[in-house]
């Protein structure tokens, strides 16, 4: 693809390195920046510097959020003795989306996947593990998606807090195998949700 400016080159390199951009994507929304009026792209530019410089991860479930201690955790009327586990904050908005969960969360930041490189040091497993050993937590929901990955994930996180008689719990398989919390519909998810089912009885199924 040829450019009659570097500047413009340099721009849709950038923007064609974002998930699902190509080229002639990038191409096209950076076109449509031009034609905008300049603070217009100068909003965009600041929200995104600003969002990268100052979001924060919550020091008690990961989330993301603004303050030290997200939303949902400082909220005094979530069940804070049921936690779900999540892959990430897609997940999260996915499920309050449902409006059906009224404990809080606990966003691992990933899966574990040996042929990605990732591990179980590399996720966010033993704050969880921490919190269950503090004899507060009553249920633990595996929220992950129904995948190799996920269910790997789930098995291992059991394995490591099975001995302190917490229960555990995994949302139903109204979730098609294989698929991703953040696409399932609302309706899906939250009876998904309410309709969860003992772990160790998913797991042997």
């Amino acid at each position: 693809m040829e450019f009659s400016s570097k500047l413009l080159e340099k721009a849709v390199n950038e923007m064609a390195q974002l998930p699902g951009i190509g080229k002639r994507t990038a191409l096209r929304l950076v076109l449509h920046l031009l034609k905008q009026p300049s603070e217009q792209t100068h909003y965009l530019s600041q929200a995104l510097t600003s969002m990268r410089d100052e979001i924060k991860f919550c020091t008690n479930c990961h989330n993301i959020s603004d303050v030290d201690v997200c939303e949902i955790c400082s909220n005094s009327a979530r069940n804070h003795k049921i936690i779900c586990v999540v892959e990430d904050i897609r997940d999260v908005m996915a499920i309050e989306n449902t409006n059906q969960f009224k404990g809080v969360y606990h966003v691992l930041g990933g899966k574990i996947s040996p042929i990605d490189g990732v591990g179980p040091s590399q996720l966010n497993i033993t704050t969880l593990v921490e919190k269950v050993k503090s004899g507060i937590i009553e249920e633990i929901i595996f929220a992950l998606s129904s995948t190799m990955e996920g269910d790997t994930t789930n098995f291992y996180i059991f394995k490591q807090i099975k001995e302190f008689g917490v229960k555990t719990s995994t949302i139903a398989r109204g979730i098609a195998v294989g698929d991703e919390l953040e696409y399932a519909d609302e309706v899906t998810l939250g009876r998904s949700i309410l309709q969860r089912v003992p772990f160790e009885n998913s797991f042997y199924k």
